[in-house]
């Protein structure tokens, strides 16, 4: 159960705001809600059932402590990786001859190759053990996402205010990032260090996510200034 529930809340924090979710919220304007909510669901089982395979070999082959704090890592740069943002690059403009659900299930498929949420369930195969309740919870997380997306786009009508679920979604996974380095820390360096060591690392953290958000805020004075 906690493999379900910390891949299913991950997972969905980390969609929001992504360029998958964008590009099923896109579709969504072209075809019936139920067609696309289909066509992400085909594509995230097979993407995410890959990963898993991968993240449960990684955490074959390769000693667990080393597993754990590279997954903890892995969160705090996912974290940054959402506050930093991305988007569609046309993934919404291909046309492929196939009907809506396979039209959608290939342009998610390809859209979440090396997107976050794709590398997220990589590290939470390897994190947490269970590898078909980290399956179920990271996929649902995906269709909770998407469909919260596509539904508050409906009722809006524009462009949803993404920097406040960014932000939180950001936090999430740095402080799941950090209580996993103090945990694997401990053991090996007592709490005094551990405790120095994920200081350090959460400094590290905010120093980052202060330079992203200055870099962004400097783009958008440059376009407001043209």
């Amino acid at each position: 159960m906690q493999s379900f529930l910390a891949s299913y809340m991950l997972i969905s924090l980390a969609e929001m705001g992504d360029k998958t979710q964008l590009l099923a919220m896109a579709f969504a304007a072209k075809y019936p809600l139920f067609k696309v909510l289909s066509g992400v669901l085909i594509a995230t089982l097979l993407n995410h059932a890959a990963a898993v395979v991968a993240g449960r070999f990684i955490s074959t082959f390769i000693p667990m402590e080393i597993v754990y704090l590279s997954a903890s890592l892995s969160f705090i740069v996912f974290g940054l990786w959402t506050i930093k943002g991305n988007s569609l690059n046309g993934e919404d403009k291909k046309n492929f001859r196939f009907g809506p659900v396979l039209t959608v299930a290939i342009a998610f498929f390809l859209a979440e190759m090396g997107d976050k949420t794709q590398l997220a369930t990589v590290s939470l195969a390897a994190r947490y053990p269970g590898a078909l309740a980290v399956l179920c919870g990271t996929t649902l997380g995906m269709i909770t996402a998407d469909a919260a997306g596509i539904a508050a786009g409906v009722v809006v009508r524009k462009r949803l205010p993404q920097e406040a679920v960014k932000w939180i979604s950001a936090a999430v996974f740095v402080i799941f990032g950090l209580a996993g380095v103090f945990r694997t820390s401990m053991p090996r360096l007592g709490p005094v260090l551990s405790a120095a060591v994920t200081f350090v690392v959460a400094a590290a953290s905010v120093f980052s996510a202060s330079r992203i958000y200055r870099r962004q805020a400097q783009k958008k004075f440059d376009k407001t200034a043209r």
